[in-house]
């Protein structure tokens, strides 16, 4: 049965963040052909709806407002129940981020509806979906079907492949007209902490340090190769808790999970903690002095030895293939 998909889009910096593209994949998937319509909340976003449209929306719905500039769970949770009043749609999909994960229980609260969080995979199309989530800290996956009722549905950034961009692809983008008020707390201003480098939840490539890097000045080397792979830097938990490096790049059950290309994991031992948070990188180089490290029970590749040793020479390698290329 064809259903109508609402999808929320989200808005960083002025421009659409990737997972607003794999929701809208995600969408097609549950829609059994029914429309999907984007859906655009924030201070100044009706330019951005005709690239919702190129990625696979077929239409796109905006709320404006001077209150909606920055995320509050009050003035979201108004536009968005203005927006579910006019569409009355069978499904909705939302980004499992910070944003989704304090709106989404919010909503399905208001609608007496069920929600599937954290989706990582999607088992079948229209009525026969599945829809896979780890649990017990990714230990193992739960498969979820939905039989009645909205299906609402948050999934994981970097899990789900978008569908190609279409630029000749177009669709009407309209304004919902919403009361945004008796609002408990209004954001300002965000500041924003200055970070070298790439964003860390975006990132293709991640390289990540642990104990084993035993100070700051360990994270040195670590940094290079990131930055000479495009990619970002990450940290355990147990980098963090040592002050090796600030907590904004901790990765892990209380930190960031993250999904990148290539996930190298220097002197990292691999508590249940950590793997939570990296374990569904699509490739994960280990490096650990321990051959028994956990850390190597997820690894796609795994190296013996002494990070200091093999990331420098990691380095110089990687300099020469860029010098003959």
């Amino acid at each position: 049965m064809s259903k109508k998909v609402i999808v929320l889009g989200e808005v960083r910096d002025g421009a659409l963040r990737n997972v607003s593209f794999e929701a809208i994949a995600a969408a097609k998937k549950i829609s059994g052909g029914g429309e999907i319509v984007g859906v655009l909340i924030g201070d100044s976003v009706q330019d951005l709806g005709q690239e919702l449209v190129q990625y696979g929306a077929d239409r796109v719905v905006t709320v404006e407002h001077p209150h909606l500039k920055h995320y509050t769970s009050d003035g979201f949770g108004q536009a968005f129940m203005a927006v579910h009043e006019q569409e009355e749609p069978e499904a909705i999909v939302f980004g499992h981020t910070a944003l989704g994960k304090d709106l989404s229980p919010k909503i399905a609260a208001k609608l007496q509806s069920g929600l599937v969080s954290d989706v990582t995979e999607i088992e079948g199309e229209d009525d026969d979906a599945v829809f896979i989530r780890p649990i017990y800290s990714g230990k193992a996956f739960e498969k979820v079907k939905i039989n009645e009722g909205t299906v609402f549905v948050t999934i994981r950034p970097n899990n789900i492949e978008p569908l190609a961009q279409d630029a000749d692809r177009s669709g009407d983008v309209s304004a919902v007209s919403a009361t945004i008020q008796n609002l408990r707390s209004v954001v300002k201003d965000v500041v924003t902490k200055a970070t070298d480098g790439v964003d860390m939840s975006e990132a293709k490539v991640i390289v990540a340090g642990g104990r084993g890097v035993k100070g700051p000045e360990g994270f040195e080397p670590l940094k290079e190769l990131a930055d000479l792979l495009g990619g970002a830097i990450g940290a355990s938990r147990g980098a963090c808790d040592a002050d090796y490096c600030d907590y904004s790049l901790q990765i892990g059950q209380t930190g960031k999970v993250v999904t990148p290309d290539l996930y190298i994991a220097a002197g990292i031992s691999g508590a249940i903690q950590h793997l939570a948070g990296m374990s569904n990188s699509k490739v994960i180089v280990a490096i650990n002095k321990d051959p028994e490290a956990n850390i190597f029970k997820v690894a796609d590749y795994g190296i013996v030895g002494d990070l200091f040793e093999v990331i420098p020479m990691m380095i110089e390698e990687i300099k020469q293939l860029k010098v003959n290329a």
